[in-house]
C-alpha cells in the first residue's frame, strides 16, 4: 500500500525542476518502489539452469536411499515386457523367488547408479543454452525438466549406462538374468527373450531421475521454501 502513494509522489518529486526525468533514474526508480525488475534472458536461463541443478541434487538423494527405486511405484523397474512371458513360465514351475531377486536387484542397481548421477547430469546442465527462457519460466510446472529431458537424454543415458552396467555386475544381476535364461529354456517349446538388460535398466534410471526432476521442479514453482538460493528466489519469484 505504501509504494502505491510513494509511486506518485517521488516521480513527482524527480521531475520537479526539469522538463524530462533521466531515464536512468527512471530505470533504478521503479525496481526499487516496485520491489521488480524486468529480468534478462540470460537471468532467466540461469535461474533455469539453477532450479534444474537444485532440483537434481534432489532427486539423485531421493532415488539413491535404500527403496529410492524399489519401494517408489511411480519409478520402479519392473521386468522388461519381453521378459514377462519368460517371467509367468518361471512361476509356473516354481522359480518364481528367482524371478522377484532379479527384479529386486535391477532396483538396487539403479539405485546405487544414481547416487553418481548428479555430477553427469549437472555436467550436461550447465552445457546446455536454453532456448526461449522466458517461454519455459512461463510453461507448465514441468516446462524446464522436459526441456533439459528433450536435449540432453540421449547423452545422459550412454553416459549414465557404464554406471548402471558396474553396479549390476558387482550385484549379480547379469548373473541372475543368464541363469533365469537357464532355467525357462528347460521348458519345452519356450521362446527365448533377447533383451539387453544393462541398457534396460541404465534408460529406466534416467527415467526415473527425470521423473523425480520434474516434481522438485514442481515444488521450485510453487513453494517459494523450495527456491532455495537467491537466483531461485529472483526468478520465480517473480
Amino acid at each position: 500500500m505504501l509504494k502505491r502513494f510513494l509511486l506518485p509522489l517521488l516521480l513527482g518529486l524527480a521531475l520537479t525542476g526539469c522538463q524530462t526525468l533521466d531515464p536512468a533514474v527512471l530505470g533504478e526508480l521503479l525496481p526499487a518502489l516496485t520491489g521488480r525488475g524486468e529480468l534478462s534472458g540470460a537471468t532467466i536461463a540461469a535461474g533455469l539452469a539453477d532450479a534444474l541443478e537444485v532440483g537434481t541434487r534432489q532427486a539423485v538423494a531421493q532415488t539413491s536411499r535404500d527403496g529410492g527405486f524399489g519401494q517408489n511405484p511411480a519409478i520402479r523397474i519392473p521386468l522388461p515386457s519381453k521378459l514377462q512371458g519368460m517371467a509367468d513360465g518361471l512361476r509356473k514351475i516354481g522359480f518364481g523367488a528367482s524371478v522377484d531377486r532379479f527384479e529386486n536387484q535391477m532396483n538396487l542397481a539403479a539405485e546405487q547408479a544414481a547416487g553418481q548421477a548428479a555430477p553427469l547430469f549437472i555436467d550436461a546442465i550447465k552445457q546446455m543454452s536454453i532456448a526461449d527462457a522466458q517461454g519455459i519460466l512461463s510453461g507448465g510446472e514441468h516446462a524446464a525438466t522436459a526441456y533439459f529431458r528433450k536435449v540432453c537424454e540421449p547423452k545422459l543415458q550412454a553416459r549414465f549406462r557404464p554406471v548402471a552396467a558396474r553396479h549390476m555386475q558387482e550385484l549379480g544381476v547379469v548373473t541372475l538374468y543368464g541363469d533365469l535364461l537357464k532355467k525357462y529354456k528347460r521348458i519345452p517349446f519356450a521362446p527365448q527373450p533377447t533383451v539387453s538388460i544393462e541398457e534396460y535398466v541404465a534408460n529406466a534410471g534416467v527415467d526415473g531421475l527425470f521423473h523425480v526432476l520434474a516434481q522438485e521442479e514442481a515444488k521450485i514453482r510453487r513453494d517459494p521454501a523450495a527456491r532455495t538460493t537467491e537466483l531461485l528466489r529472483r526468478v520465480f519469484g517473480q
